[in-house]
This record gives C-alpha cells, sequence and structure tokens, in this order.
C-alpha cells in the first residue's frame, strides 16, 4: 500500500510568526496534535501539542509565544508514493507518531499518523510500528 492511500489529505497550516495559542486553535479544530509550519510556501517546522507543553508552558511562555520559538524545525518527512510499511519501519525507528507527506516536487499533500495506518486495510503495521515508537529512550529534543 503506497502512503498516498492511507495519509489524511487535508493539512492546516501555521507559520512562524503566528502565537502558539492560535496554532493550539487549530490543533482544537481539526482534533490533531500537530500542525505543519509553513513560511513562504516551504515547510520548515512541526508544532506538536507535545511543544507548546514542554518548549513553552513547562519554561514559563504565555500563550503568545511564536510557533518559531517552540517548534520542531527538524522536519522528518515521506513522500506520498513510498510503501506504508517502509514508512512504517523509519517512523519506529525514529520514534515519531505523525510525519508530514510531501509529493516528489517536495510540496506538502498530507499527514501520515498512526491513527491513519490504524484503520487502513493494512493496519496490522501500525501496532508494530507502534512498538518500536514507545521504547524508552527517544531521543526527543525538549
Amino acid at each position: 500500500m503506497k502512503v498516498s492511500q492511507a495519509m489524511t489529505p487535508e493539512v492546516r497550516l501555521t507559520d512562524p510568526g503566528q502565537t502558539i495559542q492560535e496554532a493550539a486553535r487549530i490543533m482544537a479544530e481539526i482534533d490533531a496534535g500537530v500542525v505543519p509550519v509553513s513560511e513562504n510556501d516551504k515547510l520548515v517546522g512541526m508544532l506538536t501539542d507535545r511543544d507548546i507543553a514542554i518548549r513553552a508552558i513547562a519554561r514559563g511562555q504565555g500563550p503568545d509565544t511564536k510557533v518559531g520559538d517552540v517548534m520542531t524545525r527538524q522536519v522528518k518527512y515521506c513522500f506520498e508514493d513510498e510503501e506504508a510499511e517502509d514508512v512504517c519501519r523509519n517512523m519506529g525507528d525514529q520514534q515519531i507518531r505523525r510525519i508530514p507527506v510531501v509529493n516528489r516536487d517536495k510540496r506538502l499533500v498530507g499527514i501520515l499518523s498512526l491513527g491513519d495506518l490504524a484503520v487502513s486495510r493494512d493496519g496490522g503495521i501500525a501496532g508494530q510500528t507502534l512498538a518500536a515508537i514507545s521504547q524508552p529512550g527517544g531521543g526527543r529534543p525538549a
């Protein structure tokens, strides 16, 4: 199964100059824990609910903190025409639960999450990926 068959194609974006409160509203509207960060039509980061909690709130920063100050800058992505099983293996190795999907021109076309994989026709790979992601000691930046 190709990534394009399992991914969520509708993607909401934020930009580095928006506040984390505005980004959190987007997350609430789409019922997601992540929103890609785009600047000048280029993917420059990812903002997760964890980024907001750990990099902003836990450090005493308020709702007016800029997305660019707390986002994850190292963006891991996959291509829409890759095999979902290969991408899942990479997600497990990198201990990530969601990954942006780009086309071969590196334009954002969707997001692939464990949830997408779980409801796909090849849902068994989601459990294997979750087991790999859940291993202790994942080197997540704080």
